[in-house]
């Protein structure tokens, strides 16, 4: 991967060797950074090199503390690669979108289809996710997992395999524009200002002007644009409504503030999964596309069925089957004792522990 040298860290490794411009050799590939290094680097004016891709350290153990189970672990590590291929080449895109103002669809496809191919028998998306996510690279994970919700999102609402393939890039895509936003403003813990907010809500513009200048699909640039837009007009940049928001503006829409909630941010923890689709629903009575976020819930809740749930009152089962109406309130299995939290209200649901 290829990174600036003020993006370097200590224990960073070269993959290749590293020159002035003059020829004289300096590192040599395969060296492992130490600051004196860093310095040294700094102090020659090297500005771009290559290093290894960094290895973030992923989720190897559930909510409970329990070791993370055999064939979970396998899975983890057969898809890995494909996960941490698709967040490196977002990372490249976005690079080449500062320097060149474009990105090559090439590398899109290279980056992005491996993944789908290998991904889209997997049923336990959330599983999958949350498996794979770490806190590191926030952007460029956030748009794999929206590339990847997109695509299943597009393939439940009954799309056609050129619109769900086409929808995964939209989503993979859908936040290139932050490129163009200083890291000073997108790693802010604190509030922003009036200021930077506007700064940060442009990304959606130059997201289109750059996927436009690439010859990107009009689709795809256009969910760039408006995924944003909210169907009650409280959304941005252009406050549209309703069905003038583009159908892959509104799927991306529900991936991404889905995959917002569900991710670990150094000034945000995770919610509980559960709470991210009772928000889900509320958002989707007013902001987010009603049938599409309703599909979305209803594909998503059974991933919850097999897995433990805490309840209110201290009590931890397993969730054993979804209501067909409640949604939120599902059967669960207390040792021998079944619960069925549909018919009593004092039977909270704390949290789904994965």
């Amino acid at each position: 991967m290829r990174v600036h040298l003020t993006d370097l860290q200590p224990g960073d490794r070269l993959a290749e060797d590293i020159f002035t411009e003059q020829g004289l050799h300096v590192l040599s590939s395969g060296t492992v950074l130490q600051e004196r290094d860093l310095s040294r680097l700094e102090l020659l004016r090297i500005g771009y090199v290559e290093i290894e891709r960094r290895s973030p350290v992923y989720r190897t153990e559930f909510a409970t503390g329990e070791p993370e189970p055999e064939a979970a672990r396998q899975l983890r590590q057969r898809l890995l690669p494909y996960y941490e291929d698709a967040v490196a080449g977002c990372e490249l895109l976005f690079k080449r979108a500062v320097e060149e103002g474009r990105i090559l669809e090439s590398e899109a496809e290279e980056s992005f289809r491996p993944l789908v191919d290998n991904f889209k028998a997997e049923r336990d998306v959330i599983s999958l996710l949350l498996m794979l996510n770490s806190q590191d690279d926030y952007t460029y994970q956030h748009s794999v997992q929206v590339g990847m919700l997109s695509f299943y999102l597009a393939k439940w609402l009954g799309w056609s395999e050129e619109e769900t393939l086409l929808a995964g890039k939209a989503g993979f895509l859908h936040d290139i524009g932050k490129c163009r936003i200083p890291d000073t403003i997108l790693g802010k813990p604190g509030k922003l200002t009036d200021e930077e907010f506007a700064e940060v809500r442009r990304h959606t513009v130059y997201g289109h002007e750059i996927i436009t200048a690439s010859g990107g699909d009009p689709a795809v640039a256009v969910a760039a644009l408006q995924h944003h837009e909210r169907s009650n007009g409280s959304g941005y940049p252009s406050g549209l409504a309703g069905d003038s928001i583009h159908p892959m503006a509104r799927v991306v829409a529900v991936a991404d503030v889905y995959s917002a909630m569900i991710s670990s941010r150094a000034y945000q923890e995770k919610q509980d999964l559960l709470a991210v689709l009772k928000e889900l629903h509320r958002l989707s009575f007013k902001e987010l596309d009603p049938r599409m976020t309703q599909t979305f819930i209803r594909h998503m809740l059974p991933n919850f069925i097999g897995k433990k749930a805490e309840l209110a009152s201290g009590e931890v089962g397993v969730v054993v089957m979804n209501h067909p109406t409640d949604l939120f309130r599902p059967l669960i299995r207390i040792g021998e004792r079944y619960v069925d939290t549909s018919s009593d209200s004092s039977c909270e649901i704390k949290q789904i522990i994965l």
